[in-house]
């Protein structure tokens, strides 16, 4: 499956590049954990997945697929004793999952805000997620239209986070340089991941911190993240 752009009205946004003249082109968002609290969906569904064959799954286990590819989490399980196949258990996380988005979207703090923001000082935003896209889709769908201009969701692409090639996906489909893209990220692997594809990148907390490192930019959440700072990001 192809990388997505959304299209807002009668055109396509995908190819839309902003106007700022201090280099910030694009701001590329994770999901899970970053604009969105569905980090304890995914560990609910892999426990309580786990539980229904009789299988322990730890908070632990939980935590150390977090940021991952979903295919990453269905080996796990399988080695954990589930015994269901790799594309069994994905369909079957992500139907726990959506069902709970059903009952709304848990925005965090400061998401909705600076996402706004961004779309009128025509900034286009991208999300990046290893979520497969029924997740990924309801999440865009939910925000107000022309919020996210691309999705690239975990099965649109060949090879996840950590590879850059999520993040060089949606930079492509906006039409912008790496360099000229500022990341939003929680974790270590989609922090790996913007930084391989050459992006800068806003670290949230997250169930597992990224450590310090040039390029990384921590903030307390995303309450804290204007436009104006992600720019400076790029000023140097």
């Amino acid at each position: 499956m192809k990388a997505t752009v959304l299209r807002t009205s009668e055109r396509t946004v995908g190819v839309m590049t902003s106007t700022d003249p201090q280099r910030l082109k694009a701001v590329l968002w994770d999901m899970d954990g970053t604009v969105v609290d569905t980090e304890p969906y995914w560990m609910a569904a892999q426990r309580d997945l786990a539980a229904t064959h009789g299988v322990e799954w730890t908070a632990d286990d939980g935590r150390s697929t977090v940021g991952q590819a979903m295919q990453v989490s269905a080996a796990m399980l399988q080695k954990h004793g589930v015994p269901m196949s790799a594309e069994e258990i994905i369909d079957e996380l992500l139907r726990r999952v959506v069902a709970k988005l059903e009952e709304g979207i848990p925005w965090l703090p400061g998401a909705e805000r600076i996402l706004a923001e961004l779309a009128a000082a025509r900034i286009p935003s991208a999300l990046v997620t290893m979520a497969f896209s029924p997740v990924a889709t309801r999440v865009a769908s939910a925000a107000p239209i022309g919020t996210f201009h691309a999705v690239v969701a975990g099965d649109m692409v060949p090879q996840g986070k950590p590879h850059p090639a999520p993040y060089l996906a949606a930079a492509e489909l906006l039409g912008v340089d790496p360099s000229n893209c500022v990341a939003v990220e929680d974790s270590v692997s989609g922090t790996t991941s913007a930084q391989a594809a050459g992006m800068d990148v806003v670290v949230v907390p997250g169930v597992v911190q990224p450590p310090a490192a040039a390029g990384r930019h921590f903030v307390p959440s995303l309450e804290a993240v204007t436009v104006e700072s992600l720019r400076n990001i790029l000023r140097g």
